[in-house]
């Protein structure tokens, strides 16, 4: 190990690039679909290496190192977010004559951006770097506040954060309700990184020992919430169908469709019940599953009372059209409607975080004067933005916390009012992704918000993946991929924890403080003791 960490270290040109990059890459497959949470270890020991060799022009001082750590920083990064995220040219080519030309990108142009955020987290681990544990603890803690601002800014995107890759399962998935997903991330890098202590030695015991007491003390927590008693379902206990219809993304653009497209999730609505189902209480489609404005079609709705049974609820996407007055353009919402058996809408909200360039263009003047005059999701103006999320509340009493589509992967987008919903429902349309790696990566966001919260989700999904988890991540019913169906499911109830947004939040800057401790204090050890000139 010591002879290859040292190999690592003194490649320099064409050959560190290259590795950096493949190193990020590798790093993927501890997404889904694949799962493979130790691909993470490999990737971020030779970050590791790579950035104990980026010494940059000796003559150039602190800045050159700097500089040095960024562009390794980023090449992981690029590398990473390329391979993780290539799917998203996907959606563009549905309609490829309007959008190919922005396939490039998408598929390069969005990693490149993304990855200057782990550019950051190498700066930051270099300011810190020392040697032993101490540079492990920097790398933790750059990438740790890394992805926190991958959060928020330039409206945010943190998509795969690092701590994802140590939660495939429920087991591993539970200590997310005690630091949040960027504590997660923090102490997941400190794991990740730690066997590169093994080519260097200095440090490797204490470093080892607390990489493996963090790990143990993740599976250990993770095993103890799974062996509690189940939560107690609300009552009266509440049925879901969930309609999982297949609509190809081709055929929903298309306009002739509409109305087949329509009728067939009223079918599916109705399918007959499996020997011992229970009469679903409430039926929930796919995000923009209605293929018009609800609201000007008195007979869609009247379609809807008539396939109702008495008591049931539709829950629906839809967009939803607000008049500006005469003369003016409606703004166009992307939606979600709650209606009765009497084609009434009882209850709706809007989505609050759109998708840039997807449901809107960000600096819109810009773009139209460079000929780019819509956004993918093809509304007059793009879609308008809910000033803020309101709670789905049904004639039954049962209430839902609405995230559509992409907001689910936004710890943020959580409010206190999560406090007073049975559920997280999450309607979506991964048809635009097609059969890639990024529905998958999707569905596992979405269930970790749910083990994050400790309340159910509900999952709608166009082409899937569908299903009802519980407050600990587990699938309690679910549709495969690309599978047309529906499936009932009844509800369970939320765990009962002091832990909150708060107190995640907090937990995270006490875990961004240790991390901070640990590398300050060996950095003073390593200057103090004269290896300052011995070590890049």
């Amino acid at each position: 190990m010591q002879r290859l960490a040292g190999r690592i270290m003194l490649l320099w040109g064409v050959k560190r690039a290259l590795l950096a990059l493949a190193a990020g890459a590798f790093g993927v497959l501890a997404l889904p679909p694949f799962n493979v949470f130790a691909a993470l270890f490999v990737s971020f020991t030779l970050l590791v290496w790579l950035i104990d060799g980026a010494t940059g022009n000796p003559a150039g001082g602190i800045f050159s190192r700097l500089r040095s750590a960024f562009w390794t920083g980023w090449l992981f990064g690029f590398g990473y977010f390329v391979a993780g995220l290539w799917w998203l040219g996907h959606a563009l080519m549905i309609d490829a004559e309007e959008f190919a030309w922005a396939l490039p990108l998408a598929v390069f142009g969005l990693p490149a951006f993304l990855a200057l955020y782990y550019g950051l987290a190498a700066v930051i681990a270099r300011i810190l770097w020392s040697d032993g544990m101490g540079r492990i603890a920097a790398l933790a803690l750059g990438f740790g506040l890394a992805e926190w601002l991958r959060s928020f800014l330039a409206t945010g995107f943190p998509w795969n954060a690092v701590g994802y890759g140590i939660m495939p399962v429920p087991l591993m998935m539970q200590s997310v309700h005690v630091v949040g997903l960027f504590g997660v991330s923090t102490l997941a890098v400190f794991i990740f990184a730690a066997p590169a202590l093994f080519g260097t030695r200095r440090g490797l015991v204490p470093g080892i020992g607390l990489a493996a007491l963090l790990f143990l003390a993740h599976l250990g927590y993770g095993a103890y919430v799974l062996n509690q008693p189940e939560p107690q379902s609300p009552e009266p206990a509440v049925t879901v169908r969930l309609v999982q219809p297949m609509i190809d993304q081709a055929k929903k653009i298309d306009d002739s469709e509409r109305n087949s497209i329509f009728e067939e999730h009223l079918a599916l609505s109705v399918s007959p019940l499996k020997e011992g189902e229970k009469r679903p209480d409430i039926i929930i489609w796919p995000e923009t599953s209605v293929p018009f404005i609800l609201t000007e079609n008195e007979d869609a709705l009247t379609r809807i009372a008539d396939t109702l049974e008495e008591g049931q609820v539709l829950i629906a996407g839809a967009v939803r059209a607000e008049d500006m007055g005469p003369g003016l353009e409606p703004r166009y919402y992307n939606s979600v409607y709650a209606i009765d058996d009497k084609g009434q809408i009882v209850s709706a909200s809007d989505k609050v975080h759109l998708v840039p360039f997807g449901e809107y263009l960000p600096f819109e003047d810009l773009w139209r004067s460079l000929g780019v005059d819509k956004a993918i999701a093809d509304m007059p103006g793009g879609f308008s933005a809910a000033a803020r999320r309101t709670l789905l509340t049904l004639p039954g009493g049962s209430s839902f916390y609405p995230l559509i589509c992409y907001e689910a992967i936004f710890p943020e987008e959580i409010t206190p009012d999560i406090g007073r919903a049975d559920a997280i429902l999450n309607v979506t349309n991964d048809a635009w992704f097609g059969d890639t790696p990024g529905p998958y990566q999707h569905f596992q966001q979405a269930r970790i918000r749910a083990v994050e919260e400790g309340v159910p989700l509900i999952r709608s999904a166009n082409s899937g993946i569908s299903a009802v988890i519980d407050a600990r991540g587990q699938v309690v019913a679910g549709l495969d991929f690309n599978q047309k169906a529906t499936i009932e499911a009844t509800m369970g109830g939320k765990v009962a924890s002091s832990f909150d947004a708060g107190s995640r939040k907090n937990n995270f800057w006490l875990i961004i403080f240790g991390a901070t401790l640990i590398a300050a204090i060996s950095r003073q050890g390593f200057i103090k003791g004269g290896e300052l000139t011995k070590n890049p």
